[in-house]
């Protein structure tokens, strides 16, 4: 597991052994999978357990502001 990113009271990690399609997960008070391309081109929620609508709406917009960034760090990690 790396944490890749730190904000808002957000972490955002990407596990060493997971699998296709990148994507990251996403803890605050809960816990959130967000596939970071999706068929529209921008991230898409997977599932969230634990989180409110406001504390999702946060993760996705943070994970969009962030896309680039989090698509480098899944490419060093995953190759």
């Amino acid at each position: 597991m790396a944490t890749i990113f730190r904000a808002g009271g957000l972490r955002v990690i990407i596990f060493v052994d997971d699998h296709e399609p990148a994507h990251v997960h996403v803890f605050g008070d809960g816990h959130a999978k967000i596939n970071l391309v999706s068929r529209s081109g921008s991230p898409e929620l997977v599932w969230s357990a634990g989180m409110n609508g406001a504390e999702r709406r946060r993760a996705l917009s943070l994970v969009a502001e962030h896309r680039e960034l989090f698509l480098a760090r899944w490419e060093a990690i995953h190759g």
